[in-house]
């Protein structure tokens, strides 16, 4: 079995990934999804955690060796980022959504050297904004941001040409296609709710405006 699957199936056995075809979610930008992803579920069930942790360290040694450091998003990708860097015994920060109200008043907590090789944790991508709004921070800071790994990615084309027009790889232990075929294998999900499955990856927009 290949990572993205075993990952994938192991997303659908804790729970982080719901598929409600008939009864869509609401996301935080409005939009209505037949699937809502928690990737945080993941930190509950140790196999599940390791299992992740262990596909992060392999694609960081394999496609981007020369890191000096691991850094994340807050708060969801603070987690799988300390656990990478622990296996890597590389330094670790994170990247706060805005800087702190109080204090040093820091957006980056942790130390970020200049013209250090970062490679940046998220847990879920979908259109990308907020990995890429802290991979700007981290390139203010002086931090050279090598790539943006990610749990989990919806594969939308948005999210591929924004990062394309930042100059940043991304990189993903499974994706949407992935998902669909573990529910598919272990019978989460039936014929007619794939078909659903599929047209929402095909146009989330629009999906979304159907059910109001």
């Amino acid at each position: 079995m290949t990572t993205a699957a075993r990952i994938a199936r192991d997303l659908l056995a804790v729970g982080a990934v719901a598929l409600r075809p008939d009864d869509p979610f609401t996301w935080a930008s409005g939009r209505r999804s037949p699937v809502y992803t928690d990737n945080r579920l993941t930190l509950s069930d140790p196999e599940a955690r390791s299992r992740i942790a262990d596909a992060f360290a392999s694609l960081v040694r394999d496609r981007f060796a020369h890191v000096d450091a691991v850094s994340a998003t807050a708060t969801a990708g603070i987690a799988h980022g300390a656990l990478l860097a622990d296996r890597l015994g590389l330094p670790f920060s994170y990247v706060r959504a805005a800087p702190k109200g109080h204090g040093k008043q820091n957006r980056i907590e942790g130390r970020v050297a200049e013209g250090q090789r970062v490679v940046l944790v998220e847990d879920l991508v979908s259109t990308g904004g907020s990995a890429l709004s802290a991979a700007h921070a981290l390139r203010d800071a002086g931090a050279d941001v090598v790539a943006v790994v990610a749990v989990f990615t919806y594969g939308f084309p948005e999210a591929d040409a924004a990062f394309a027009e930042a100059g940043l790889p991304l990189a993903t232990l499974t994706d949407f296609s992935a998902l669909a075929a573990a529910a598919h294998e272990t019978g989460a999900v039936g014929p007619d709710a794939e078909a659903v499955l599929d047209a929402w990856r095909q146009d989330p927009a629009g999906w979304s405006e159907q059910w109001g």
